[in-house]
């Protein structure tokens, strides 16, 4: 069995990181899984990765896509990274290796990777499709994550997202050319998370697909407790005497990831309980580091962007629980891999999260977007007698339900379904 992937990047983000996951477990299982990317930094160039022939075209479709947005959202550069038109990209299926391949699995291609006409060849090329959804976009207009507005329901437009929203703007338009780029098709879209699955479930886009719930993978060998992490706190410049709380994040500073939030949990922690605050120190794990260290009433230390994995494990092992007061997320690489290290996990309960954490057994979930409960979280979590449980309840949840293994075994399963059926519909036509 051959199975192609697809992904914009073959390193950076969430979606790359599971994706490059997935086809090295798939590989062990013996399926031969190749991922194609237009951007292969040379640490993520290994035996099943593969980049897109080079060219300055790919270059140069990526600031034209920007560069329409930019004017047609009245020459503002904000929101300029959160929504993707799919007006550019490549046509992969002229390639040797989309030719082979038996199945076809897309993950996130955005950002001029494929246009919305790549993927209609693609749904039109007679091969059996998957579609890992990262975010919303699949079904969605432009966003990647709509937040409160369920206007994807009805075909999009008054987007909130665009300077001059109106019925037939920018988002309508991209949504009219999903429906055309999709058409009758019939196409398999995976959620990393249950709930990114119902929500899809929803989508009149994606009336003519199927839609199931399959979790990203990790090395849960890889993440693993440690016995004694004195060593590594020492080796990392973090305090062996107190308890650690780890914030990570690709940008830190981001206010969708709950930055602000998190700062008036410490600071009400700091003014009710100073005593348990003294006791802390807060590690900032991402880009902005330096930007947000000042503003909490705790001990911080600063690491800047991790990009070894081997320094993010060790992270999480020095770490006490894992914070992660996302306002949307679907199913965080980041909760798995803490997890598996043993690490107890506070976050709000919002989307994937919620079937992650797991109340008072795994860690804690807090009212969304209430600071004064995630403040709760954090001092009852690691005042609780049964923290020592909710650790090895943490590991073994990671290793029950997101082991590469596990995980690999699901989507084998799913391939030979819809090889399978592919076969047999070719039967019935001849």
């Amino acid at each position: 069995m051959k199975v192609l992937h697809l992904n914009t990047s073959a390193s950076v983000g969430g979606a790359a990181i599971a994706a490059r996951r997935l086809v090295q477990s798939l590989q062990r299982l013996g399926v031969d899984a190749t991922l194609l990317c237009r951007d292969v930094a040379p640490e993520a160039a290994d035996a099943g990765v593969k980049a897109l022939p080079p060219s300055l075209l790919h270059r140069l479709r990526f600031v034209a896509e920007r560069a329409e947005i930019y004017v047609r959202n009245g020459f503002t550069r904000e929101g300029l990274f959160a929504i993707d038109l799919g007006r550019f990209g490549q046509d992969v299926t002229k390639l040797p290796v989309f030719r082979e391949a038996d199945l076809i699995h897309l993950h996130w291609v955005n950002q001029a990777m494929l246009s919305l006409s790549d993927i209609r060849r693609i749904l039109r090329s007679g091969k059996p499709v998957v579609w890992t959804m990262h975010d919303m976009w699949p079904f969605v207009g432009l966003c990647h994550h709509t937040a409160d507005c369920e206007r994807w329901k009805n075909g999009c437009g008054k987007c909130p997202l665009l300077r001059k929203p109106s019925p037939g703007d920018l988002s309508a338009q991209t949504y009219h050319r999903k429906e055309k780029a999709y058409g009758l098709s019939h196409f398999h879209l995976v959620g990393c998370s249950k709930w990114l699955a119902d929500l899809a479930a929803e989508a009149p886009l994606l009336k003519h697909a199927e839609i199931s719930s399959i979790p990203n993978p990790i090395d849960t060998d890889f993440y693993s407790p440690v016995e004694n992490a004195e060593e590594l706190k020492a080796q990392l410049g973090i305090p062996a005497d107190k308890k650690v709380l780890l914030f990570t994040a690709f940008k830190v500073s981001d206010p969708k990831k709950g930055v602000d939030y998190l700062m008036e949990a410490l600071t009400h922690l700091h003014e009710q309980h100073p005593d348990f605050t003294e006791s802390l120190v807060l590690v900032l794990a991402g880009k902005g580091c330096e930007e947000v260290k000042d503003a909490f009433p705790v001990q911080t230390v600063p690491m800047g962007y991790v990009t070894e994995p081997e320094r993010m494990r060790d992270l999480y092992r020095c770490a006490d629980l894992l914070l992660m007061p996302s306002l949307m997320d679907n199913l965080p690489n980041t909760i798995v891999e803490a997890m598996a290290c043993g690490v107890p996990c506070v976050g709000f309960r919002v989307g994937g999260i919620t079937q992650m954490i797991d109340m008072d057994i795994n860690g804690y979930l807090a009212d969304y977007c209430d600071s004064l409960d995630l403040a709760k979280g954090i001092l009852t979590t690691l005042n609780s007698p049964s923290y020592p449980a909710m650790s090895r309840n943490a590991r073994s949840k990671s290793v029950s339900c997101y082991s590469e293994k596990t995980v690999a075994e699901r989507y084998l399963a799913l391939y030979r379904q819809l090889l399978k059926g592919s076969l047999e519909n070719e039967v019935a036509k001849t």
